[in-house]
């Protein structure tokens, strides 16, 4: 197991889009451009947990990662990390 990078042809960002969220899996990916407002526009449609931009596996202990569809199994990391370890409950007492 461990990251891949495929390299593929294509016509335009759409069918890379397209061809990125076609997967049961998505826990993380990576986008690489001088472009850095198109990068960005890219990876807001990436259906991933986390994206990285002109970097990879760049983790913070602050930063939320958890993955979308059929990957990972909760949040690591950040405040959202933590609540996946809390259980709240509410009570209610009546005075009187």
């Amino acid at each position: 197991f461990g990251p891949i990078l495929p390299m593929l042809k294509f016509a335009d960002i759409d069918e890379v889009i397209d061809r990125a969220n076609d997967s049961e899996y998505g826990l993380a990916g990576a986008v690489w451009s001088k472009d850095i407002d198109q990068a960005m526009s890219i990876a807001r449609r990436m259906e991933t947990g986390t994206v990285w931009i002109n970097q990879n596996l760049n983790l913070r202990p602050d930063t939320p990662f958890a993955g979308r569809k059929n990957s990972g199994f909760g949040i690591e990391n950040g405040m959202d990390g933590l609540l996946e370890y809390m259980a709240p409950q509410a009570m209610y007492v009546a005075k009187g």
